[in-house]
């Protein structure tokens, strides 16, 4: 949903494989000082938000759909009534459709440390279930949430009695100033890409990128194209030694989210990066009914032509845009925040309950 998924996947080296399982002693002592510093970083999330005027929400994990997003995969499920009926419903891939609504009722900064569920996701920072930081500020500018999202990464560095954020070799100051990266200057300094003249040909973009030493499937979408020269070439060098926001998306990149009033064919979107580690995935989010079944019907529509399923839309949902006030929002994945500010191996080290390796 709101967390970015990407039509390109890139190779991730697999999960440490536990020996013995998580839950035995020798394990569960090897991760323990993660999971006390991700209590630690947790606790100091919720004062720090509760300072700030926000609620907390208990967002429900049955939804109607998991969100409409052509690469986002859910977990299928159903509510079986008394007589036998069943009603499919899914369990939540981020509390977003739920929040939106609660912001259309009327709440005006709220906050969930909820839990969220992915098909198709594993690797040293994936897991299938995880939880998600999502907050919303009503009336607010896209700049007040990445200035939340900046700060809320220094906080966790501090609960967890660091200066710095850490993974795989990569190290990242996150109280130095960050460094703020169009999109289009991201693809021009690190991959060689003019990304304006080629942002509605798929088969220019894909040309560029072979000559930048990217190949892509014949026939791929200008999606796929752009996924994987961001994943290989411009997320790597993201969060080097400083915060990256990387904003001014296009707008086909935004499904959520507001186009920028200056240049329609940019989103008001940001992703925060540490260490090469997306965090963060922000908006100023859409209001505009129409425009978003139209953005949902046609992400349905490639996830039929790509994957042979499609997702039902959230009648209530798409209701509850229309109705809600102007608001920016964020979703920050929780447990890779943790991960880095605990200079831990791997998300499966932060997660007190992880999947066992074997059935993933």
């Amino acid at each position: 949903m709101r967390w970015a998924s990407h039509g390109f996947a890139p190779s991730e080296p697999p999960l440490t494989p536990e020996t013995p399982s998580w839950w035995s002693p020798e394990a569960h002592a090897r991760r323990r000082g993660y999971l006390a510093a991700r209590g630690a970083i947790k606790a100091s999330m919720r004062a720090w938000l509760a300072s700030e005027g926000f609620t907390e929400t208990e967002c429900g994990q049955l939804q109607r759909s998991p969100g409409n997003e052509a690469h986002l995969h859910g977990f299928e499920t159903a509510f079986i009534a008394e007589n036998g009926a069943r009603t499919p419903l899914y369990l939540n891939t981020s509390p977003e459709f739920a929040m939106k609504k609660l912001l259309a009722a009327g709440e005006t900064r709220i906050f969930d440390f909820a839990r969220a569920f992915r098909n198709r996701e594993t690797g040293q920072r994936h897991a299938p279930e995880f939880t998600m930081l999502e907050w919303y500020r009503a009336d607010a500018a896209i700049d007040a949430v990445m200035a939340d999202s900046a700060a809320l990464a220094r906080l966790a560095a501090e609960a967890a009695a660091t200066r710095s954020l850490a993974f795989r070799g990569a190290v990242c100051d996150p109280f130095a100033e960050p460094e703020i990266l169009t999109l289009t200057d991201a693809f021009a300094r690190h991959a060689g890409i003019d990304l304006e003249p080629v942002l509605t040909d798929a088969a220019g973009l894909a040309a560029a990128a072979r000559k930048a030493g990217i190949e892509t499937s014949p026939g791929a979408s200008w999606t796929d194209v752009f996924s994987a020269v961001l994943v290989t070439r411009i997320e790597p060098k993201l969060g080097q030694g400083r915060l990256t926001f990387l904003h001014r998306y296009p707008i086909s990149e935004a499904a959520l989210s507001r186009p920028y009033p200056d240049d329609p064919r940019f989103a008001e979107r940001f992703e925060l990066y540490a260490c090469g580690v997306e965090l963060a995935n922000g908006y100023r989010e859409l209001t505009d009914a129409a425009a978003l079944r139209a953005r949902q019907e046609a992400e349905m529509d490639l996830k039929q032509q790509v994957y042979g399923e499609r997702y039902p839309l959230d009648e209530d949902f798409i209701a509850a845009v229309a109705a809600m006030p102007e608001a920016s929002g964020v979703a920050l994945g929780f447990d890779r925040l943790v991960m880095l500010a605990a200079h831990a191996p791997q998300i499966s080290d932060v997660i007190w309950t992880p999947l066992p390796v074997e059935e993933r």
